[in-house]
């Protein structure tokens, strides 16, 4: 395989690789073993996934979303306001765009840095799962915002196990075979949160999950600790902002809007795939 061109792209603490692969380069049945070696981290360029843009026929583009594990997921909120700024950047879409994905078609808009996506509609809205309370465990709720959450409030959040407790719910019976995203939360204001996120896939805490942090605003609307905007304080220290239209226990209109950087750009060497 010849070398790859790609960005590593920054969202508040979530790092991608991009790749613009309209021309095909990377065949689809190759897609998951690079994203699988290319995100090791230290024998690689490391990150948390890998996007590929390619052509849509409905819209400016397409892309396919992989986890860190090589596995194929339907969406992620911080790699979309990424690959946002990408096809900006790169000519393929202007400041207002809508994209193809499995979640559905996701719209953003481009302002410099900051980056907004208008999310796919949540689905699954379920407070009080009847699963069993650990200690320090305040509340058990879950929604679909494009992928899976299981949102947790709790009442010491620095200290807490995430990584432990995270991977326990993400691998729990209730949520097989595609597993759940596992997320911390406390209210510290009415319009702010702080969480800490254990991602599927990457099966890890990271630093920031865009599609927790707007499960997280939305179970703290429902449980009426918080309002439209919420800012939302990710374990990397980036705030995120989730702007919502709230209609009983349903949700429309539900914006993530924050920051994005470029780490890098270069090619990728067939040695880096070894």
């Amino acid at each position: 395989m010849e070398a790859i061109e790609f960005w590593k792209m920054s969202g508040s603490g979530n790092d991608f690789i991009l790749i613009d692969n309209r021309d095909g380069l990377v065949k689809d049945e190759e897609m998951g073993r690079l994203v699988e070696r290319a995100c090791r981290r230290r024998e690689s360029v490391g990150a948390d996934g890998v996007i590929f843009v390619v052509g849509s026929d409905q819209y400016d583009f397409g892309w396919r979303y992989y986890n860190a594990d090589g596995r194929e997921v339907e969406m992620c909120g911080n790699g979309g306001r990424c690959v946002s700024r990408f096809a900006f950047l790169k000519g393929i879409a202007g400041p207002k765009m809508t994209f193809e994905t499995l979640a559905g078609p996701i719209s953003a808009e481009v302002n410099g840095r900051m980056v907004k996506v208008l999310m796919p509609e949540p689905t699954g809205l379920s407070i009080d799962l009847d699963l069993e309370r650990r200690q320090g465990w305040k509340s058990i709720d879950f929604i679909n915002t494009g992928v899976p959450h299981v949102v947790i409030g709790i009442e010491n959040l620095s200290n807490h196990a995430v990584k432990e407790q995270g991977r326990t719910i993400r691998y729990h019976s209730r949520f097989s075979p595609e597993g759940t995203n596992a997320n911390f939360m406390k209210a510290v204001g009415p319009d702010k949160l702080e969480i800490r996120t254990y991602e599927r896939g990457v099966e890890d805490e990271t630093l920031a999950c865009g599609t927790g942090a707007i499960a997280c605003a939305l179970v703290a609307s429902t449980r009426g600790m918080v309002s439209s905007p919420v800012k939302v304080k990710t374990r990397g220290g980036e705030v995120l902002a989730i702007h919502f239209q709230r209609k009983n226990d349903s949700f429309d209109q539900v914006w993530l809007e924050g920051n994005t950087f470029i780490v890098y750009q270069g090619h990728l060497h067939e040695e880096a795939l070894l």
